[in-house]
């Protein structure tokens, strides 16, 4: 230790900080300049300081024989944390009369005492400065002690102005927020990155604090909502602080699932519309030939008429259900899983059918099928969807065929079609919500994109699976298994 502290080293040193700090430098880089500087002055082995958060202390920056240290962490209730949080703000302390594993390493690395100087902003610990010594017995001197307390203080400052610290942003107040919170100074730099802005951006402090900002800033008082590379969106927020310094303070909140709802509301809004819209211009249309034209139509006119209305009635409620169905993911009150007579099940639904499909269904069911574990009533549903997909598909006048066998525990069956066939890329995207294969004003088939999206709802809800998958000879298998009963 020198005979006294070396202030002319020492505000040489501190010039070269400031100047650092004038031109936009901050953070650990600078907090751990300053150690370096404030060190030899004062003659000690090493430097540390402990930022305090309410879950405890850290050592975020260190020199000299106490390097390790960075990262140790004091927790918030143990002894030696609670006595560096009272007494005196700058004080000697004897490292054997401090309990803990740290200050016994510390020890066993040849030091013996340390002075520390608590960073104060109006009353709130914000960190300590520890500048440790080998001596047993030599006393700090007093100008040593104010040396330690104004760079205290001068590191407190540099919390008071945001200047990259807190390091890990997680203050009283900055780390309760739910939000993400960032402070950037005029270039764009961050200075402030809160629990939060981490855990949203994936970006941890030490790769956030002084490099731009991650994404745009909106102008102040304005909104922007902004997509991340990795798909997901943030509705981002700014303002200027009060103050020389011209920093800006950014908040930013996760809205990817509020923007995915924002997008399928508009799907459904436009899917909606574009389906509902044909079949109710087919029962307006036929509806208002027979009120306007009663008398002068035939009776095969009329009954035609009714037919169609009475058709086109059916798939618009069949339509509006499914839509109904699609717009919520919660599970369907129609009964609870129990053994089921599969194949009965199944000529029962195909018994359903509308005529155009029903008259191409070619069943083929073994006799010694087993039962199913299921939902019997929803079956229906399941065959319908999976039948009017072969139908529309296919030719007209081409069979579809419903197959069934059991397997590995697992009853299942089949709806085969010749049609154009399923693309392998596509056998899995069929299934998303509002996915067609086709899209814009060249689509040769109409829906609504939904019928096999319920389908496998229905079936996984059942602890079962669908699977599509191209025909050989052409055509597209749909496969349904469910547990044997």
């Amino acid at each position: 230790m020198p005979e006294r502290t070396d202030l002319a080293a020492l505000i040489a040193g501190h010039g070269e900080v400031i100047e650092l700090l004038n031109r936009g430098g901050g953070g650990l880089a600078l907090l751990t300049r300053l150690l370096e500087v404030v060190q030899p002055a004062v003659g000690a082995a090493g430097l540390a300081f402990v930022e305090f958060a309410p879950a405890g202390g850290r050592v975020i920056a260190a020199s000299g024989d106490v390097e390790w240290t960075i990262g140790r962490p004091l927790p918030a209730a143990h002894p030696a944390t609670v006595c560096l949080l009272n007494g005196p703000r700058v004080r000697q302390v004897r490292l054997d009369r401090i309990p803990g594993t740290l200050a016994g390493e510390l020890a066993g690395h040849g030091l013996r005492r340390m002075v520390v100087a608590r960073a104060e902003i109006t009353g709130h610990t914000v960190g300590s400065l520890h500048a440790l010594h080998r001596g047993d017995d030599d006393p700090a001197d007093e100008v040593e002690r104010d040396v330690l307390g104004y760079v205290a203080a001068c590191i407190a400052h540099m919390y008071g102005d945001q200047t990259g610290l807190p390091v890990h942003g997680d203050g009283p107040v900055v780390a309760a927020l739910s939000e993400g919170l960032a402070v950037v100074d005029r270039e764009g730099h961050v200075r402030l990155w809160n629990p939060a802005a981490a855990q949203m951006t994936g970006l941890p402090p030490a790769e956030a604090l002084s490099l731009p900002l991650p994404f745009p800033i909106p102008p102040s008082g304005q909104v922007l909502d902004h997509r991340l590379p990795d798909g997901r969106w943030l509705k981002i927020t700014s303002g200027e602080l009060p103050g020389p310094g011209a920093l800006q303070v950014v908040t930013f909140r996760d809205i990817t699932v509020q923007q995915r709802r924002d997008q399928d509301r508009d799907l459904f809004v436009a899917v909606t519309s574009h389906e509902l819209r044909t079949p109710v211009t087919v029962i307006k249309g036929y509806a208002d030939t027979l009120t306007d034209h009663w008398e002068s139509l035939s009776e095969t006119d009329r009954r035609y008429a009714a037919r169609i209305i009475g058709q086109r009635a059916n798939e618009l409620a069949r339509l509006v259900d499914r839509l109904l169905i699609s717009a919520t993911d919660d599970r369907p009150e129609d009964g609870s899983a129990v053994p089921f007579d599969l194949a009965q099940a199944l000529r029962t639904a195909a018994a359903d059918l509308p005529a155009d499909l029903r008259r191409r269904v070619v069943l083929d069911l073994p006799a010694d099928l087993p039962k199913a574990l299921g939902e019997r009533q929803s079956l229906a549903t399941v065959l319908t969807e999976l039948s009017t997909n072969a139908g529309k598909y296919s030719p007209a006048d081409s069979p579809i065929q419903i197959t069934a066998v059991a397997r590995d525990r697992m009853v299942c069956f089949r709806v085969s079609d010749r049609g154009i066939g399923i693309r392998p890329e596509h056998v899995e995207r069929a299934f998303d919500r509002f996915w067609q294969g086709e899209s814009g004003d060249r689509r040769r088939y109409p829906g609504a994109g939904l019928g096999l999206y319920l389908v496998r709802r229905i079936v996984e809800q059942q602890n079962g699976w669908v699977s599509l998958r191209p025909r050989e000879g052409g055509g597209t298998v749909a496969e349904v298994r469910l547990p044997c009963g």
